[in-house]
Order: structure tokens, then C-alpha cells, then sequence
């Protein structure tokens, strides 16, 4: 047997950094969309040039050359609107450059996998920590030949790292992709260009503080009214003074409505960007501000009222709520959700469960969840699980990633602290240790349900191993049950259980049998009725034994 790993201390996930909320822009003229049309057009055009300089400076970037391309950009819209869009780039340089390490890593890994599997004997079992051999000649030099292939990207990766050199398209490489296979995806070569052209767009603009509604390039009043700072180039189709344009349409956000008003009506900067979804032909208007940082609160206080453990899994969240002590209390609860279809979709279906799953919490009257610290990206790889595509597929479409920032996100506005723990043996040390004695006749529990205790556990500090109950030293029931969990300290932890009299039989209660009251008269271990004296009979005799041994000698005594 292998040996464990040791296992990470858990942790309260920090509170969420920003906020964001969207509207629809209703009741848009004709006008007011060309306008948008136009000056994202615009922008959009100044962005891609911006980025293409931005791409070729590479690791040699500097601030002067920021100011530089700045001031390049600031005749041609304005001042906010180049730091808007100067912005914006370094951060679209600095994502592609983290996804070039990821992908670097990645290639590493399969090739690491392919190398040891290539020195195994053709036809090796593997084990359940580390896959064996190939299965055949063949595919042994079909991996061979993808070895190379990946050595060579892996040089090419490393080499492009090295100089600087990213690879970005704006609009996304997935639709850029899909102008070769139009009939696949259903479209047309016009329809794709408009949905190519909106991606292309750029109408996002920083905020201010201190600044008259907390933004000057796009502003809000409080009374939903939406007008922008025209460039430079485009001010002739202002319809207000100072070079700005009003929108007919008018704005309200549902959702933390109040936040916002808060902070427009004390002028703190807010962020606003106006986008064009091409599926629904819709304008929507997001507003996004960034919240102070929060003191986690510590994790002894956060699990003083027990604590609720989630498993996630790829159709459904298992949630089972523990108390103070690590005891599983109550029923568990599924909530289940649908991860197929569009992103937005699966956004949607990942906000409603947890929407559930927090007020449950809520309800419960628990002040904390504990998940999985799960990170499935060295787990992807083709190269890992081979023919198991299956099992690939499905950690894939996991959103571990978004589950874990959204949960954080809704339990912060709930009062409710997120924990994290090691996911290593949850699942194998629920289905062990709590699932078997976690299932009664009206209820089978799942493994999931049993992994979510597991985890509620380990946030806990508690081990996930049951407490078991020692050896008897006898038949009778002197050792007692000592399998629920309780802090040291308490009294009565380490006692048995107190002593009934009586039979111990489903059919007659403790107490009540026809011998209750005299214990002597049951043959059972310990007592005297089964230390009384006693003989046994002879045994039975055959008739011609009975014959010489019995009715023989009694003759001859009955002879004169």
C-alpha cells in the first residue's frame, strides 16, 4: 500500500472583491443603435491596434511606452477613453500570457505520462495509483509518434514564452474558427460577421471617484438616465452639450439596485460597459464597482453552529448538515442542475442551486459550507485517461471554477462563510466509514451523501474515520457503544451506555419479559442459573442390552 499524502488544513475562502450587475437597454431608437453601432465600431478598430502594439513590445513593455500608446490613442477618442482601452489590453495580454503557462504545463504533464507508460513492458497491468503499459505494439508507436509531436509544441510554447510572444484574437479564436464551417454551425457568412463584428466591439469605460455620478465617459443618473462621452472623431452626432449622447432608453437594476444608488448619489466610481447580444438582438448595460475587503471571520467561530458539507459532482450538489460535534443530523438534500447547452445556461442552472443550497443553509441556522478545494487541470489530460473519455468529458464540463467564485459570492450577501478543505479521500473515506451506517430501510444513502459528511468533517478538524467501539471483552454488553462523536471534555465521552434490565429482544420492551424480575431463572452469560448443579440422564439402552444389563440380574435376584 501506498503511502497517503498529507492533508492541506482547511480554510475560510475570502469574501468577493467586486460586484456586478446587469440591465437591458429598453425602448433603444433607431438612432440611438446606430450610435452604438458606430462608436464601437470606433473604438473597437482602436482597441485592435492598441493591442497589436501592445503584443509587440512583448516582455519589453515599460510604462513610457504606455504613455506612448496613450497618447497615440488620445486624439483620436480622448483621454478616459485611451486609458479605458490601454487598460483593457494589459489585461487581455496578461490572461493570454497566464493561459500560455497553463498550456505549457499541460504539455508537460502528457508528456511526462506518455515517457513512463513508453518505459513500462507492452501489456503491463498498471495499478490504481499510476496507469501500466500500453495494450499493443501498435499503439505503443502511435504514442511514440505523439510524444515527438508534443515535444515539439513544447518547444515551440517555451520558446514563445521566452520572447514574449502571445497569441490573442479578439472576438475569440472559437468563433474566428467557426467562419470555415458555417453549414456546421448553422450560419450564414452575414450572420456571422455581424456576431463578429459585435465581439469586436469596445464601449467600456473606467470610473472615477469623486466624479459626477462616479463616471464621466459613461454616466448614469439616478433616474436611469444613460448618455455617453462621444470621441473625438464622432462628436458631431451629439444631441447634448459638451459632446454627449443621450439614450431614450431608461435604466433600473433589480438586482442590488440599492448598492447602486448608494454609491452614484456619493459619486464613488462605478465601471460601465455596453455590449450587443447578436442571439437575442438585445443591448445590455452592466455596471461593476469594487467592495472593500472584508475580515474573514475565524474558522472556530464560523463552525460554532456546525456546519453544512457539499459535494459537488457533475448533475448535483449532495449536502448533508453536521453538528457542533462532526454528528451527521437530519436527512441530506440533493440540488440538482443541468450542465449542458450554453454557457449562459449552465451559469444559470450552477446560480440556482446554490440559491437553494443557501437557503437551506440558512435555514438550518449553520454560519458556514464546507466544498472541496477541487482543481481538476492536471486531471484533463488526454494523456492521463486515455480511452476513458467518458470520465474526461465529464471532469471537464465540472465549473469548478465558477461554482467556487459564485458560492463565494452569494454566501458573502447571506452571512454564511465558505470553507475549503483537502479533497484527497473524501469519497473513498465517506463510502468506508459513513454510508453503510448512514442507510436505514427507508432511506439508501449514496456515496456522494456519505463524501459530503466526510468533507463537513474535515472542515472540522475532526478525522473521517468513525469512532469505533473497542473489542468486547465478553458477550455482554459492558464495553457499551461509544461511536458518537463528541469534543474532549465532555462529560461522559469515554462512559457506556446505561444499563437496562431486561431481555434485549425487538418483540418484548426492556423490563417487561415474564422473567424481568427474576434474572436467575434467564440462562444467560454471568448469571447463577448457569452455575446450578445438575445430571444428566443415562442414555438409552437397546433391547438386548436392557435385557443382560437389567431385567437378567433382577431375575436371578428373584430366585428362591
Amino acid at each position: 500500500m501506498g503511502e497517503l499524502r498529507s492533508i492541506a488544513a482547511p480554510f475560510v475562502v475570502s469574501g468577493p472583491s467586486g460586484a456586478a450587475v446587469r440591465t437591458r437597454l429598453k425602448g433603444l431608437s433607431t438612432g440611438d443603435e446606430k450610435v452604438l453601432r458606430v462608436v464601437g465600431g470606433h473604438l473597437g478598430a482602436l482597441a485592435s491596434r492598441d493591442l497589436k502594439a501592445r503584443c509587440r513590445d512583448g516582455v519589453d513593455h515599460c510604462a513610457q511606452a504606455w504613455a506612448v500608446r496613450k497618447r497615440e490613442l488620445t486624439p483620436l477618442s480622448s483621454s478616459r477613453w485611451a486609458g479605458s482601452i490601454t487598460k483593457a489590453t494589459h489585461e487581455q495580454w496578461a490572461l493570454a500570457r497566464r493561459g500560455q503557462l497553463a498550456h505549457i504545463h499541460t504539455l508537460e504533464a502528457g508528456i511526462r505520462t506518455i515517457e513512463d507508460r513508453l518505459a513500462l513492458p507492452v501489456g503491463q497491468k498498471g495499478t490504481r495509483k499510476a496507469p501500466g503499459g500500453y495494450r499493443s505494439r501498435r499503439e505503443w508507436h502511435a504514442k511514440s509518434r505523439r510524444l515527438r509531436v508534443l515535444r515539439d509544441r513544447l518547444a515551440a510554447a517555451r520558446a514563445d514564452r521566452e520572447a514574449g510572444i502571445v497569441r490573442v484574437v479578439r472576438g475569440g479564436k472559437r468563433l474566428a474558427r467557426t467562419l470555415h464551417h458555417l453549414e456546421a454551425a448553422g450560419l450564414s457568412e452575414s450572420a456571422w460577421r455581424g456576431r463578429w463584428e459585435a465581439e469586436r466591439w469596445f464601449c467600456q469605460a473606467d470610473g472615477e471617484s469623486g466624479k459626477r455620478y462616479g463616471n464621466e465617459t459613461i454616466r448614469v443618473s439616478p433616474e436611469g438616465e444613460v448618455s455617453i462621452k462621444l470621441p473625438a472623431p464622432l462628436a458631431h452626432l451629439a444631441n447634448a452639450p459638451h459632446g454627449r449622447y443621450v439614450l431614450a432608453s431608461r435604466v433600473a437594476f433589480a438586482h442590488r439596485g440599492g448598492d447602486w444608488a448608494d454609491r452614484v448619489e456619493t459619486n464613488r466610481a462605478i465601471a460601465y460597459r455596453i455590449h450587443y447580444d447578436t442571439g437575442r438582438d438585445r443591448w445590455y448595460l452592466t455596471a461593476s464597482w469594487q467592495i472593500p475587503p472584508t475580515r474573514a471571520l475565524p474558522i472556530e467561530a464560523a463552525l460554532a453552529h456546525g456546519v453544512v458539507g457539499v459535494d459537488m459532482n457533475a448533475d448535483h450538489l449532495a449536502a448533508w448538515r453536521l453538528d457542533a460535534h462532526g454528528n451527521p443530523t437530519g436527512a441530506p438534500r440533493r440540488f440538482s442542475y443541468d450542465l449542458t447547452g450554453t454557457a449562459q445556461h449552465r451559469d444559470a442552472q450552477v446560480r440556482h442551486a446554490l440559491t437553494r443550497l443557501l437557503h437551506w443553509a440558512r435555514a438550518c441556522g449553520v454560519k458556514a459550507i464546507a466544498v472541496e478545494d477541487l482543481d481538476f487541470t492536471a486531471e484533463k489530460t488526454r494523456e492521463k485517461h486515455g480511452r476513458r473519455t467518458r470520465f474526461r468529458r465529464l471532469i471537464s464540463g465540472m465549473p469548478t471554477g465558477r461554482l467556487r467564485a459564485r458560492l463565494a459570492s452569494m454566501a458573502a450577501q447571506t452571512g454564511i462563510s465558505v470553507i475549503a478543505v483537502d479533497p484527497a479521500y473524501t469519497s473513498k473515506g465517506g463510502a468506508q466509514h459513513w454510508q453503510k451506517p448512514l442507510t436505514t430501510t427507508t432511506r439508501r444513502t449514496t456515496r456522494h451523501e456519505a463524501a459530503a459528511v466526510a468533507i463537513g468533517r474535515r472542515a472540522q478538524q475532526h478525522p473521517v474515520r468513525r469512532r469505533t467501539a473497542p473489542p468486547p471483552q465478553h458477550r455482554s454488553d459492558a464495553v457499551g457503544h461509544r461511536t458518537v462523536q463528541a469534543r474532549p471534555g465532555v462529560p461522559g465521552r469515554e462512559e457506556t451506555r446505561p444499563r437496562i434490565p431486561g431481555p434485549r429482544t425487538r418483540s418484548v420492551p426492556p423490563g417487561r419479559g415474564a422473567n424481568a424480575g427474576n434474572q436467575n431463572a434467564q440462562h444467560r452469560p454471568g448469571r447463577s442459573a448457569e452455575h446450578e448443579t445438575w445430571q444428566q440422564d443415562s442414555l438409552p439402552l437397546s433391547p438386548k442390552e436392557r435385557f443382560h444389563d437389567v431385567l437378567l440380574p433382577a431375575l436371578r435376584d428373584t430366585r428362591p
